[in-house]
């Protein structure tokens, strides 16, 4: 039995949603591990048996979507740009994806697995924000994608 300590949150579930407009079942993000501003951040999505998509992807033989794994890295890239704001600024702004490019599936996320989350900034210019985003389980790379965001007033 590991006696290692888990990392402490640098954000929980509930700071996530103080963050991104996302609720459950769509928030795909469970915790924030690591985060340095303006450059990298590492999120935890623990995949269960009880997610809904289970239901129909695939009967007897489940697979998390390939989308919805795309998905949880959008909002990984989300909660870094958010989290290089201000505190003002995090609380009149959200972020919407701008595009997906160069999405590759290396291999299938079932339940039981962790997804661990990187996303590292590769451009960041005013509002936009470029990420290179790499999905892992137990340190195998299971999907990848660069992902380009916009930073907007939110409406009151």
């Amino acid at each position: 039995m590991s006696t290692e300590t888990p990392p402490k949150p640098v954000l929980d579930v509930e700071g996530i949603q103080k963050l991104l407009p996302h609720r459950p079942p769509f928030l795909l993000v469970d915790r924030v591990v690591s985060f340095e501003k303006d450059a990298r951040l590492v999120a935890l999505k623990g995949v269960t048996m009880n997610e809904p998509f289970f239901q129909g992807h695939f009967p007897g033989a489940p697979v998390m979507p390939g989308v919805l794994i795309l998905e949880a890295l959008a909002q990984a890239a989300a909660l870094l740009a958010c989290l290089s704001l201000t505190p003002e600024e995090t609380n009149q702004k959200i972020t919407y994806l701008m595009g997906i490019d160069g999405a590759r599936f290396r291999k299938p996320v079932v339940p039981g697995d962790r997804l661990e989350l990187e996303v590292v900034v590769t451009k960041h210019k005013a509002a936009v924000w470029k990420q290179q985003g790499t999905a892992r389980v137990d340190g195998q790379v299971v999907a990848e994608a660069e992902f380009m965001a916009m930073l907007a007033d939110r409406e009151s």
